[in-house]
């Protein structure tokens, strides 16, 4: 019995630890490739927000490298993002009694050319978009402009990442 009990953990160890090249905490899997690069965002949107292609670039760089040991390059990539922001906009969401905003939604639309040079049936040219609601009584300035920020770029990098990476 001690003997079927040990070759049982002995058999689930080998398991483990085989299945981990095939799948990680990321959800990942294995990834044919070495470095990425992530081509400056223009924001073409009509209402401008300084810095906001700039900072978005730089959160989807940040992303990528935290959650995969794909290494960050400038050309050359393996895995290359490029793409635009095209929609910025603030939209009062519910009213109040007096016909004035109660919320407003401010909504950011980003069209991302992703291009896999080892595997050129992963690519994709789509538009990935997210939403921040916030009360209609603030303007979109200071912390409510970070907070909306913050939000915009998690979801939308983790969008892109999940369709890029981890096939969703």
């Amino acid at each position: 019995m001690k003997k079927i009990i040990k070759y049982g953990l002995f058999l689930i160890a080998i398991i483990s630890i085989n299945s981990c090249k095939y799948y990680n905490f990321t959800g990942t899997g294995k990834i044919d490739a070495e470095t990425f690069q992530v081509n400056y965002f223009q924001n073409n949107a009509e209402l401008i927000e300084p810095g906001i292609e700039r900072d978005f670039t730089l959160a989807l760089q940040d992303l990528i490298q935290n959650q995969t040991n794909l290494n960050l390059t400038t050309s050359g990539g393996d895995l290359i993002y490029e793409g635009e922001i095209t929609s910025f906009r603030i939209s009062p969401m519910t009213a109040t009694a007096d016909q004035r905003a109660a919320q407003n939604r401010v909504t950011m639309n980003v069209r991302v050319k992703f291009t896999n040079t080892k595997k050129e049936e992963d690519d994709f040219d789509k538009t990935f978009s997210f939403f921040y609601d916030y009360p209609a009584n603030q303007q979109l300035i200071g912390t409510t402009l970070q907070a909306a920020k913050d939000e915009l770029f998690e979801r939308i990098t983790q969008d892109i990442f999940n369709a890029s990476l981890a096939k969703w």
